[in-house]
């Protein structure tokens, strides 16, 4: 599915329509360019998963690990990473037990992160983001 989002809000429903169909032990690729709106996605998609924490990057951190209602919802940035080595998965492991998890700039992860059960995609389209959404 492709769509095309004017805004974040447009954006984060189109996350929250995605959440509606996730479950713990699913994992969601979110790929694309600086500032295409990945965390924004990542953000919607939690609110529809109950989460009320504030919904940040964790570009400098990594990982954050949100309370949904009755989930888990992690939210990983592999920006950072030029790969994943064996040492650095097992940091990293502990943010896909028992949740839902979404992976920003997971080209990073290749060979080493579980399958997606979903990659998005999201690029610049004209004033707005082209958002496609990929079901793994």
């Amino acid at each position: 599915m492709e769509a095309l989002s004017h805004s974040p809000q447009e954006t984060e429903a189109l996350a929250a329509e995605l959440a509606g169909r996730l479950a713990a032990g699913d994992v969601v690729t979110v790929a694309g360019e600086l500032g295409s709106g990945k965390t924004t996605f990542v953000r919607g998609a939690c609110g529809a998963l109950g989460v009320r924490e504030r919904v940040t990057s964790p570009t400098y951190t990594i990982g954050h690990r949100y309370h949904g209602n009755g989930v888990e919802v992690s939210h990983l940035d592999l920006y950072r990473f030029e790969g994943v080595s064996p040492a650095e998965w097992g940091d990293l492991e502990p943010y896909f037990e028992h949740a839902i998890a979404f992976v920003e700039w997971p080209e990073a992860g290749d060979g080493i992160l579980p399958p997606p059960r979903f990659a998005v995609r999201l690029r610049h389209a004209g004033g707005g983001r082209a958002v496609e959404i990929e079901e793994c």
